[in-house]
């Protein structure tokens, strides 16, 4: 928990052809991406319990950035993510969401494939917290991670925003492959 008084988090809502989303930046980095369609109260409650003494200061210039990077992901541009990251959690947590930018686009890991790519096979349960305290959704690709049996499982945006995302990197992916073939 981040406990400075008087900073800033400056806020922004994209929309895309998924839906829209609140994104929350600090001068650092971004440090919050909401659920699909989600309402202000998310982005403000999980401000007051991660960044308290924080003002939230809708600014979307200095989000456009990070709007943009959103934006190509959903025209299926986008694969990756390249700009800066504050994302407040644990070391453990943090070793977690690396670990989840490295899932390549299009494709899904269990929590099982994470704890053992973590090389702790027996903390499954605690990368499944991990992944459930996500800050930042979509940049931080936790859609990605499935149940151990190919099933849809828990997710702060909800199951269906989950399997749209999928679905979007599969559609994507695909297209891209078909037009390989035709090339």
């Amino acid at each position: 928990m981040n406990n400075r008084i008087n900073g800033r988090i400056y806020w922004s809502r994209c929309s895309g052809s998924l839906g829209s989303i609140h994104l929350a930046a600090t001068e650092a980095g971004l440090v919050f991406a909401g659920s699909l369609n989600g309402a202000y109260q998310e982005l403000e409650a999980w401000i007051e319990g991660r960044f308290r003494g924080y003002t939230a200061v809708r600014d979307d210039s200095k989000l456009q950035p990070y709007t943009d990077e959103l934006e190509g992901f959903f025209q299926g541009g986008r694969r990756t993510f390249t700009l800066p990251l504050e994302l407040p959690g644990t070391p453990f947590q943090k070793d977690v969401w690396d670990a989840l930018r490295c899932i390549p686009y299009g494709e899904t890991r269990s929590y099982t494939d994470i704890a053992s790519l973590l090389g702790k096979p027996s903390s499954v349960r605690a990368v499944a917290a991990a992944i459930g305290a996500n800050p930042a959704l979509i940049f931080v690709p936790c859609h990605r991670v499935i149940g151990k049996n190919g099933s849809l499982t828990g997710y702060r945006g909800g199951l269906r925003m989950k399997e749209e995302l999928i679905r979007h990197e599969l559609t994507q992916t695909a297209l891209e492959r078909s037009l390989e073939r035709h090339v």
